[in-house]
């Protein structure tokens, strides 16, 4: 089994989630690579916005 993408982003943060819901709207096939279990970051989850 092969898993093909055109885009990999790596981390889910602030500027990798944005990346990612975009490359999908256009077509892409997107992988999202974090190593939290939780999409958002350190910033979302715990340091800027809790």
């Amino acid at each position: 089994m092969t898993n093909d993408y055109d885009v990999i982003v790596i981390g889910a943060g602030t500027g990798g989630y944005p990346a990612a819901i975009r490359a999908a709207q256009l077509g892409l096939r997107v992988a999202v690579v974090e190593r939290q279990k939780l999409l958002g970051g350190t910033c979302l989850n715990w340091g800027c916005i809790p």
